[in-house]
Parts: C-alpha cells; sequence; structure tokens
C-alpha cells in the first residue's frame, strides 16, 4: 500500500513497525516464558508450550502485516497445497540473505508447526532475540571442529548429545526443524574460495541434517526441500525494508526420507556418511537446475 513512496521513507517505516512489533510481543513471550520455569510440575509445564507457539505466530502474522503494507513484493509461492499443521518435517533451503528468514516464516505461518532454527551457542546472547528463541526452545548448538577434538577427545560425541538433548522437546509438540544447509549465507566471495559444483550454491554441509535425524528418529513426516529466489538479485535487509524487492519466487517441494537415514550414524560410519552426503548432493544438482530456470539462465547479482 505504502511502495509508492520514496524508499527511505519506506524503509523508515518498516523499520519501526519491525521494532515495535518486536517490542509489543517480546514481553509478552517472556513472560508466559517465565510463568512455565516457575511452575515446578513438568506436565504442566508443557501445557504452556503451545501458548508460546502461538504467542509466536502472533508475532509472524504482524511481521507479514507490516510487510503487506510497507512492500510491493510479488509472491509466486507454489508447493504448499499437502501440508499439515499438525505435523513434523524437517525444513532445508537454499540461504542468500538474512530476507530468507522474513520470507520463510511468511510462506510457512499457520501452514506448518513454527519453524525452530538451529543457533549458534553464541547468539543467545543477541540482545531480546536471544532470550526469545531461548524462549521458544530454539536449539543452541556448540560443534567443534576437527582440530578442537584431536585435542580434547573426551568432547567427542558432545555435539550430537546436544542435539538430541534438543529435540527431546519437538518429539512431545508438531515442531518444524529448519536448517540451511549450506551452513552461511551465500556471497560470490564465499562461492569463488569454495568453488562448488554449482551455479547457485555453495557446497552442502550434510552433519548438521544428519544430526537432526538421527536425533528425531523416524519423528519427521518428510523433508521439506525449499528453494528461494530473488530474480532482481540478492537483498540485504536494508533492501527490503526498502521496498527494493519486487519479486519473490518459493518452490516447496516435500522429499521422503530414507528410512535407514534415521538409523545410522552420520560420524562414525564411513560407508553411511558418503550415502548421506551423495543423497544432499543429488538434492544440491536438483536445487541448482531449479534456480537456473527460474532465473532464465541468469547469473546470481545483488539487488541494484
Amino acid at each position: 500500500m505504502l511502495s509508492f513512496l520514496p524508499t527511505a521513507i519506506v524503509a523508515i517505516i518498516a523499520t519501526i513497525l519491525l521494532l515495535l512489533n518486536v517490542f509489543f510481543w517480546c514481553p509478552i513471550l517472556l513472560l508466559v516464558a517465565l510463568i512455565k520455569v516457575l511452575i515446578p510440575v513438568p506436565f504442566l509445564r508443557t501445557m504452556i508450550d503451545p501458548i508460546l507457539i502461538k504467542i509466536a505466530e502472533g508475532w509472524v502474522l504482524c511481521n507479514s502485516g507490516w510487510m503487506k503494507l510497507t512492500q510491493g513484493t510479488q509472491w509466486d509461492v507454489q508447493g504448499l497445497g499437502e501440508l499439515k499443521y499438525k505435523g513434523w518435517y524437517l525444513v532445508n533451503a537454499n540461504h542468500q540473505s538474512w530476507v530468507d528468514i522474513l520470507v520463510l516464516q511468511h510462506v510457512f505461518n499457520g501452514k506448518i508447526p513454527l519453524l525452530k532454527f538451529f543457533l549458534k551457542k553464541e547468539l543467545i546472547k543477541v540482545p531480546i532475540m536471544g532470550l526469545c528463541w531461548w524462549a521458544l526452545d530454539f536449539p543452541f548448538m556448540q560443534r567443534f571442529s576437527k582440530a578442537y577434538l584431536e585435542k580434547h577427545p573426551e568432547m567427542k560425541g558432545k555435539d550430537l548429545e546436544t542435539t538430541r538433548k534438543a529435540c527431546e522437546k519437538f518429539s512431545v509438540i508438531p515442531t518444524s526443524v529448519m536448517n540451511f544447509l549450506e551452513g552461511t549465507r551465500f556471497t560470490q566471495k564465499k562461492y569463488e574460495k569454495q568453488q562448488p559444483p554449482y551455479r547457485y550454491l555453495l557446497k552442502p554441509k550434510a552433519g548438521g541434517i544428519a544430526f537432526a535425524l538421527n536425533a528425531m528418529g523416524d519423528k519427521f513426516n518428510s523433508l521439506l526441500n525449499i528453494t528461494i529466489v530473488y530474480p532482481d538479485g540478492i537483498p540485504s535487509f536494508g533492501d527490503f525494508l526498502a521496498g527494493k524487492v519486487k519479486r519473490i519466487i518459493v518452490r516447496v517441494e516435500e522429499e521422503k526420507i530414507p528410512a535407514e537415514f534415521t538409523e545410522k550414524d552420520y560420524n562414525n560410519d564411513p560407508e553411511f556418511r558418503a550415502q548421506f552426503q551423495q543423497w544432499t548432493h543429488q538434492l544440491w544438482l536438483e536445487k541448482d537446475d531449479l534456480i537456473h530456470q527460474l532465473l532464465d539462465g541468469k547469473p546470481h547479482e545483488p539487488l541494484q
């Protein structure tokens, strides 16, 4: 509605609405989370979780509201037809911008359970948002490098144990576990450094998604393979707030998860690790071809 205004004005209005939304919902969320912590009975604490989820979904809905008010974006979304709100999904997407988070929340809010992202342990220190992620049981992960494990072999397997504990709560209430398989946002610099066998994607890091599958067992209904494309160029968050993102394409493909992927040990079974990496590689080859089609063969470019 307001997209006709100068971009600077649109950016100011969108930023104000974004912050107002944060400052409205965060205190409510944290108050309910505090009540949950203070309740001594585990069974009663679990009854608070759906309330926290509804608060978060209200937050996301209001984000969609200010986006609709300030952005003139054309949304081209396909593949939502068969999804279930009361299900368990492992969700994977390519990652190009912080805008991806808002895109995913906007597209899937109310269609599948609230997206729960695996976060680095350090992110719990982010002002306000870190506490909100904690209140919503987002899993905070501490992954150890190969070099660190060589010096501290007693820590081997601790990251998987942490993942399992974080996912225990997800087996009780329907959940969508979100993972960016590339592990980082796409940039031309990273692409040139990696030299991946793809045109539009960085190399997939299979370990994180393998950990989630191992931790959750056969709870997941399926894998949602999400492809996000910005036909006019990859936007920064500031570009989005300023209303410069005119088109967003989202394709949703529901993939069956092979049963053996929930039973085998990615870390300690070299044969399975190679099989799993080949599976993710194939997913990435198909995603790369899809992006090529949706971009009409154009290269990735920043939004001008």
